[in-house]
């Protein structure tokens, strides 16, 4: 009986296995197209033959909801088809476990492991098909150790037959980013160090990561705003859920509290705990008293106590000295006075009380006094204690800053009279003046010396070098006439080209028919040069940055007094804008078609090709008195009369961004040096003053302003100090032009 009983098991063991595998591979066919529908197809699927059903359908069951997740991920039909026949075999002999482990016919326990001999035996393929597991390599197995400890080693861990588990080699950085470029899906690996291996996320967790990442719960289908389900059915409940009465500990205190109470009432005994007693009112306070001495508010910070009336004197008396009282002539001289110096209350005498009348400005003081106490704000302000020191602005050392001009080097003596304009050659080898005595000189900076000396019939009031190196022609201003004087420096050829440049061969008027009456150009056989006439006073000129144009400036009544001289063509032109003022002077922008014209109270800046207003620079002061461009012509400095100097960035507004205070008289001129951040200004109370600006490249940055050096040396004159200033083109040298009739040199 019991062998013809295993060989029924055996045989009905062989057909449920059979059975089995058939049904799984169905059931992976229709768990892809109806997941729904999984478990009516286990039941309908099931053999009558295999007595432990139960465990199987539940195992099945289990698997196609495993293997339809599976399903879902899967990104190819050839990955989907290698991945099933993987878990096919996986659960082939998942099933082949359990139906060994199960006792079918209800047989004995010492007859499984005869039942799992056999079915080994039998089918030896079914034990080896776990061949997936075999190729995965093997993870790490150092468990919860510090991966520092295999940092120098190869090897990160032991297999479970005890060799070492080799490290991969890690790709080189340029290796990877190719292969990420090419790789589409490189954002979905993410390198696991402890195991040493790529993982590749699926579709599902990128989207629970995607939904965390958004502060959203994990899963779609949870609801975290889910409707408030009571677990208390309330239909039908006449009584509260407990009718217990109130228990009396509730009503007593309890002996902790009894204890506390009587170490308090100890405390009071003993006088360890004291009271606060009422405080009482003072029957009698000082009418007159200061209330600010009232320990009561004067603990208040906030409180400020209203000011006392001044107490009445002697005068006020019903019956004062006669010292006091005011004569008829003295009460006459009261009525002669402003209501503000007049006095408030003449005193009178009076020969009992009885005689005193009622005050007559006694209700209006009253009504003056209360709105003195409730409108009048009182406020309290903190002093605050600040070292002097500390507010000055740290600036750089003046070591830092150098070389700029400390002391005197060269006077260049020859006028007579006081030197009223300077300028220094482009090449920085000569330099012009001209003087009140009618004269305009040519220097040798080097060494002193006088090289050419023209006499005019007015003084010299401004002289100008051409700024062309090629060209050594010096204009200079006399009474109405300038005049383009030759030098009769540099080789043949140039001058060759500059007596070409001043010849003019017939006297001719401006083409405009509005400036004939300006301007006329003659050749001036006296001096060598031209000669142009003008109908008023020229004040000052200045030439082009190209040398062939020549503004001068006419301070007269007209509201047109600045005309622009080409000495190529021989023509003169009035500037094509309105001015709305007096001009001072006019300044050609360094680098670009800007014409800055200076009046008494602004400088207007224009575009010449445009011929348009661009920027109207606000000074704020007095009386503008001369004006200097930057070289890189993004900044100005002007000069006043009121012995101010203002720093206008052009690019940071139109309001001065430094004024210094640091003449006490007017300032007559103001310099830039070409290539040095330097920059002077002169002044009347006989100094110079010599100042380091530097210009950063960065908007962000303002201009650094530091004073640098005070030069003296000259000498008063008829009220007058130091007229001019100017810097050499190549070196840190400043040129003073004095009252005194002398021409300084300072260097460093």
């Amino acid at each position: 009986m019991v062998k013809a009983g295993k060989n029924t098991t055996t045989s009905e063991r062989k057909t449920s296995m059979a059975n089995t595998e058939n049904s799984l591979k169905q059931k992976r066919k229709m768990t892809k197209q109806l997941q729904d529908d999984t478990k009516n197809t286990n039941n309908d699927e099931e053999q009558p033959t295999v007595s432990h059903s139960d465990s199987d359908s539940d195992f099945d069951s289990d698997y196609d909801d495993a293997d339809s997740l599976e399903g879902d991920d899967s990104e190819s039909e050839e990955y989907g088809s290698l991945r099933d026949s993987e878990s096919g075999e996986s659960d082939f002999s998942d099933d082949q476990e359990n139906i060994n482990t199960t006792n079918g016919d209800g047989l004995a326990d010492d007859h499984s492991h005869e039942n799992q001999s056999d079915s080994s035996d039998a089918h030896p393929a079914i034990e080896e098909s776990d061949s997936s597991e075999d190729e995965v390599a093997p993870r790490n197995t150092i468990g919860d150790v510090p991966l520092v400890w295999y940092r120098d080693e190869d090897h990160i861990g032991y297999d479970i037959s005890g060799k070492k588990i080799k490290k991969k080699e890690k790709e080189d950085k340029l290796q990877s980013f190719l292969a990420s470029a090419d790789d589409s899906k490189n954002w979905r690996k993410i390198y696991d160090e402890y195991n040493d291996e790529v993982v590749e996320l699926k579709k599902k967790e990128t989207k629970l990561i995607r939904r965390m990442l958004a502060g959203k719960a994990p899963h779609a289908d949870f609801d975290p705003y889910a409707p408030y389900v009571d677990w208390f059915k309330w239909d039908g409940a006449k009584h509260p859920l407990s009718n217990a009465p109130e228990p009396k500990r509730r009503f007593t205190r309890s002996k902790s509290e009894d204890k506390m109470v009587v170490r308090y009432r100890r405390a009071i005994r003993k006088g360890l705990i004291k009271f606060d007693e009422p405080k009482e009112e003072p029957s009698v306070y000082l009418l007159w008293g200061d209330e600010s001495n009232s320990n009561d508010k004067s603990g208040h910070l906030a409180y400020i106590p209203a000011p006392k009336p001044k107490l009445p004197g002697h005068e006020e008396s019903y019956n004062p000295s006669k010292e006091y009282i005011p004569t008829q002539e003295e009460i006459n001289a009261y009525q002669l006075m402003f209501e503000e110096d007049r006095p408030k209350f003449i005193p009178k005498s009076f020969a009992s009380m009885r005689n005193i009348p009622a005050y007559e400005n006694a209700v209006k003081e009253s009504f003056e006094r209360c709105l003195d106490l409730y409108l009048c704000p009182r406020v309290r302000k903190k002093r605050i204690n600040i070292d002097p020191e500390s507010l000055k602005p740290k600036l750089p050392s003046r070591k830092d800053l150098r070389p700029y001009p400390t002391s005197c080097y060269l006077d260049y003596r020859g006028h007579t009279d006081a030197v009223l304009s300077i300028s220094v050659d482009p090449s920085g080898q000569w330099i012009a003046s001209g003087s009140l005595d009618g004269t305009a000189r040519v220097w040798e900076i080097e060494t002193g010396r006088c090289l050419r000396v023209w006499s005019f019939d007015e003084a010299v009031k401004c002289v100008s070098w051409n700024p062309v190196r090629d060209l050594s022609i010096l204009a200079a201003s006399t009474g109405a006439d300038i005049y383009i004087l030759n030098t009769d420096l540099g080789n043949g050829e140039e001058q060759e080209r500059v007596r070409e440049l001043l010849l003019v061969k017939t006297p001719t008027p401006s083409e405009d028919s509005d400036t004939v009456s300006i301007a006329s150009w003659h050749q001036d056989d006296k001096h060598g040069g031209i000669r142009m006439k003008h109908f008023k006073t020229v004040s000052s000129i200045e030439w082009h940055r190209k040398g062939d144009y020549l503004s001068a400036v006419m301070p007269a009544g007209e509201s047109r007094a600045i005309v622009i001289h080409q000495i190529s063509k021989k023509i003169t032109q009035r500037i094509p804008f309105k001015l709305h003022g007096l001009p001072v002077t006019s300044v050609f922008h360094p680098t670009r078609s800007i014409f800055f014209i200076a009046t008494k109270k602004n400088v207007r800046v224009y575009e010449l090709v445009k011929q348009k207003l661009v920027k109207k620079l606000e000074t704020g002061l007095r009386e503008v008195s001369s004006i200097a461009i930057h070289p890189a012509g993004d900044n100005v400095i002007v000069g006043s009369r009121e012995g101010k100097l203002c720093w206008f960035d052009m690019d940071l507004s139109s309001k001065p961004y430094k004024t210094l205070k640091c003449h006490p008289k007017d300032i007559t001129g103001v310099a830039f040096h070409r290539s040095y951040p330097l920059f002077a200004s002169c002044s009347d109370d006989c100094t110079a003053y010599v100042f380091h600006g530097t210009v950063y490249s960065d908007l962000n940055q303002n201009p650094l302003i530091v004073p640098l050096e005070i030069l003296r040396g000259h000498k008063t004159s008829n009220g007058r100090g130091v007229l001019d200033c100017k810097f050499h083109p190549r070196q840190p040298w400043l040129f003073t032009a004095g009252a005194d009739s002398l021409i300084k040199l300072y260097c460093h």
